[in-house]
């Protein structure tokens, strides 16, 4: 009979269950007087009509989902599973407690809305179980296990007769409002509207294979970004390509051609505000009235989303005495309005469809002029037409008149923005800003966490998302911004997008020419006929682009390109697809590559750029691919010498001519290697066979060219022996030294990457590691080992071995950083770190050692008084 309990209760089930074994106990005829208790709050009048095995089930199943999320909760706080069966002990003492009984029995309740979280922690500690993690969350797991018994009634046809006269209810309004009865003012049901709307990511426009992202919460994603305050928005500086403003705010300069004379006081007044996050803003409660300026996919509707859901997912009881959050899409609400299916915003959500719950307009009224609400206007650059935008202002500057004391933001893209009449109502103006590295970081850890199953896959593919960003300056550029940051890890799924950037570009300029505005519902503009513009029009419109701004004085360095010479080419190219009036239609194009799409920006003095550097060596290369396939007006020859030939010295080409090497066949690849090998490069420090190396790397198949690929490898090991053929002395001719320094490390390090999975690789690396007569080759072998190898199982006890036996202080000294920085969570690191630090017989090593402690383990209370 017992197991027959553990299987109905759903125990037997549970894959991976530690408390497990508690429930032997309770599966017993003399604990089942627990279930009575627990189910005891239940009304009187439903509880008579249930049988006793009806009481035991469900409180059994209750019992289940509680002690899993108590199991959750401590493996969130990386306790392992020995770690967790010592709570087994004081878990069983802990659930026959009556205060546990009592309150594990309020969800049972019709009207339980709230869980008393504070009860548990004080049970818990006045009954003096062992301490929890500090991770550990009480209220948190009192809302899952809220929602978990809600889910249990609801599947018993026994006890569904609990919600009976919610049923009744609900019923009864939907009667009222058929008769044309006024809407209520149900909070609940708006707070479950917001839930049903905003609680998923929407990736269906993202990711197009079908996965089902069922963990991806909105609000288990979100990551609140920076802001700077804006006293001027200047959208011709606010629009700046990306590599031109990072250059701005890491050097104040900017090149010559877009020096602007507003450009001093925007530096003064903008680059030189404060970093804040966007909710430390939102939640001061002095900034009353918020304007949030961004770029497309900067997160401006996902931040409104989270502070809805936010207030969704509290509690009703506490629920009531916060404000009121009302998001209003002002796209939705203008088509409403132009429809007269209403008149203002109160009306809005009153009676119309589209909204995410209706609210009796006069209660809501009533909110409003107490100040109960926080309104959130969403889009207001999505309201295309500028008459109907500027009514949308006027509507809003009324509201705030209306209503003095309620909060209200309002967000837009720059690009078309006008401050003025929103500042005169008094509204501040913050910029949202691009996620910085540790955002990122944080990014990629949850999305994997909540997204992979399997643990060794999760850590390899949230290791590969990560490498890419922090090795390539290209998806670096682009991981800043949320929209595209998501892009990558759903491409990392699947393939490596190191390899794969040109996927990536592809699918990202698709999203943002096309898939974007469609998934808003936003219309083309109406000079424009849909059916004969589509975002594979604009890519090849934006190739041609690309590849004009690339044969310019300036070429790629530049990104730069003119009014006249940027309607040239569109002019053109509609010209060719047989459009009327090819001129007029390419500056309606230009302003919708500007406005919309996130591809061009405006630079002042009639100069337009790519927003990102990345898109324009992007479609740079696919021009050429495309010339090559598709036209076949350039051959593998002309290819090779015109292009590869021509650039191959000039690394601000090395991005594109890899791009290339990505998108053509393998067969055709092997030419363009042999070609590059075939170069003189010593006067250029053999730029050519590093190139060729980056290039072999954008190979999906190398076994296609594995005979290139191998007499590549040997000329990229020789250099690892290079020196010059007269004589210096390496300790007085420095240039020379250096030199030959740069070149050896360089090819040690290409070799590394591009040939990390060949197994011989990590042999010939711990050679020279350990036996090298350079000890800056010996240092740059193990670097490549510690940072590209950490996956293999027997890296960390090799560099450990290093660290505590080698002979060679020097190897001793990179060892003991690299174990320092790359294996930080190991349990023994700490301890050899300190033994190093304090009994290392070389003063060097010693002195890097403590380095590293200072540095690396500064979170450790230990490590202060010891130092």
């Amino acid at each position: 009979m017992i197991i027959d309990w553990l299987a109905i209760w759903g125990v037997t089930q549970a894959v991976g269950f530690v408390f497990k074994t508690i429930f032997e106990d309770l599966a017993k005829d003399a604990a089942k007087d627990w279930a009575k208790d627990l189910l005891k709050c239940i009304p009187k009048n439903i509880l008579q009509q249930l049988k006793k095995e009806d009481i035991e089930i469900a409180a059994g199943k209750a019992l289940k989902e509680f002690l899993q999320l108590m199991q959750q909760e401590l493996e969130d706080a990386d306790l392992e599973e020995v770690e967790l069966k010592q709570y087994i002990q004081p878990l069983k003492i802990f659930i026959y407690h009556k205060s546990l009984t009592e309150i594990l029995g309020y969800p049972f309740q019709p009207d339980c809305q709230l869980i008393d979280s504070q009860v548990l922690a004080n049970t818990w500690y006045q009954i003096n179980l062992p301490i929890l993690p500090q991770e550990f969350d009480w209220e948190r797991l009192t809302k899952r296990y809220l929602k978990k018994v809600k889910a249990i009634i609801r599947e018993s046809d026994k006890l569904r007769s609990i919600l009976d006269s919610q049923h009744l209810e609900a019923a009864k309004e939907s009667l009222q409002q058929i008769a044309g009865i006024p809407t209520n003012f149900d909070l609940p049901g708006y707070q479950e509207g917001l839930r049903e709307r905003y609680g998923n990511l929407k990736l269906d426009s993202l990711d197009t294979t079908g996965y089902a992202y069922n963990e991806l919460k909105l609000w288990r994603m979100f990551i609140a970004p920076n802001v700077r305050e804006v006293h001027q928005v200047l959208p011709h500086v606010h629009e700046l390509p990306k590599e031109h403003l990072r250059r701005l705010r890491e050097s104040n300069q900017l090149e010559e051609e877009i020096a602007l004379e507003e450009l001093e006081g925007y530096k003064r007044v903008y680059f030189e505000q404060p970093f804040f996050s966007v909710l430390d803003i939102i939640n001061d409660p002095l900034d009353k009235y918020i304007v949030i300026l961004g770029d497309p996919g900067s997160g401006k509707s996902t931040l409104l989303q989270f502070l809805a859901l936010n207030w969704a997912e509290t509690p009703l009881i506490n629920a009531t005495s916060q404000p009121i959050p009302l998001l209003i899409e002002l796209r939705t609400y203008m088509r409403r309005r132009e429809n007269n299916e209403c008149h203002n915003f109160l009306d809005f959500f009153h009676k119309c469809s589209g909204t995410i719950h209706h609210l009796n307009q006069n209660q809501l009224d009533e909110h409003l002029k107490a100040g109960n609400a926080l309104v959130m206007f969403d889009g207001l650059d999505e309201v295309f037409d500028l008459g109907k935008r500027e009514d949308v202002i006027t509507d809003i500057h009324r509201f705030t008149n209306e209503y003095p004391h309620v909060r209200v933001i309002v967000t837009s893209r720059v690009i078309g923005y006008k401050p003025q009449r929103l500042r005169d109502a008094e509204f501040r103006h913050f910029m949202l800003q691009d996620l910085e590295p540790e955002q990122i970081q944080d990014f990629i850890n949850r999305w994997h966490e909540l997204t992979f199953n399997d643990k060794t896959d999760r850590l390899r593919k949230q290791e590969r998302l990560q490498r890419a960003i922090d090795t390539s300056k290209a998806i670096t550029e682009l991981a800043g911004n949320p929209l595209l940051l998501t892009m990558m890890a759903i491409l990392n799924r699947n393939q490596e997008l190191p390899r794969d950037r040109a996927t990536l570009y592809e699918q990202a300029s698709r999203v943002l020419l096309h898939q974007w505005d469609v998934e808003r519902a936003l219309v083309e503009d109406y000079r424009l006929d849909p059916k004969t513009i589509d975002y594979k029009d604009k890519q090849a419109m934006l190739r041609q682009v690309a590849y004009r701004m690339q044969t310019s004085a300036k070429g790629l360095v530049g990104n730069l390109i003119s009014v006249g010479e940027l309607e040239k080419i569109l002019s053109r190219y509609l010209k060719n697809i047989e459009f009327d009036h090819p001129t007029k239609v390419a500056r309606v194009m230009i302003n919708q590559l500007r406005t919309r799409n996130f591809m061009l920006c405006f630079l002042g003095a009639d100069y337009y750029a790519f927003v990102h550097r990345t898109f324009l060596e992007y479609f740079c290369a696919w021009e050429f691919v495309w010339q090559f396939k598709e036209t076949q007006t350039l051959s593998i020859k002309e290819l090779n010498s015109e292009v590869f030939g021509k650039h191959w010295q000039d690394e601000t080409w090395h991005e594109v001519l890899r791009l290339i090497t990505g998108m053509i066949e393998p067969r055709f690849v092997c030419e363009t290697l042999d070609y590059l090998m075939s170069q003189n490069g010593e006067e250029e420090k053999f730029i050519n066979l590093f190139l060729a190396a980056k290039c072999l790397a954008e190979v999906r198949n190398r076994l296609l060219i594995a005979t290139t690929a191998t007499k590549l490898l040997h000329q990229l090991k020789d250099l690892t022996k290079y020196d010059l053929d007269y004589y210096y002395q390496p300790y007085l001719d420095e240039e020379d030294t250096k030199l030959v320094q740069e070149i050896r490390t360089k090819a040690v390090a290409s070799v590394a990457t591009v040939w990390k999975d060949d197994p011989d690789t990590i042999v010939w690396l711990k050679q020279l590691a350990l036996a090298n007569d350079h000890e800056y080759v010996r240092r740059t072998a193990l670097q490549e080992l510690a940072r590209g190898f950490k996956d293999d199982l027997n890296i960390l006890p090799w560099l450990k071995q290093l660290v505590t036996t080698n002979d060679n202080w020097t190897v001793r000294q990179a060892a003991v950083q690299e174990l320092a920085r790359g294996f930080k969570d190991d349990f023994e690191t700490l301890a050899i770190l300190k033994k190093r630090a304090t009994t290392d017989d070389n003063e060097y090593v010693r002195q890097a050692a403590v380095q590293e402690l200072a540095r690396g383990f500064k979170d450790d209370l230990n490590i202060l008084p010891w130092l």
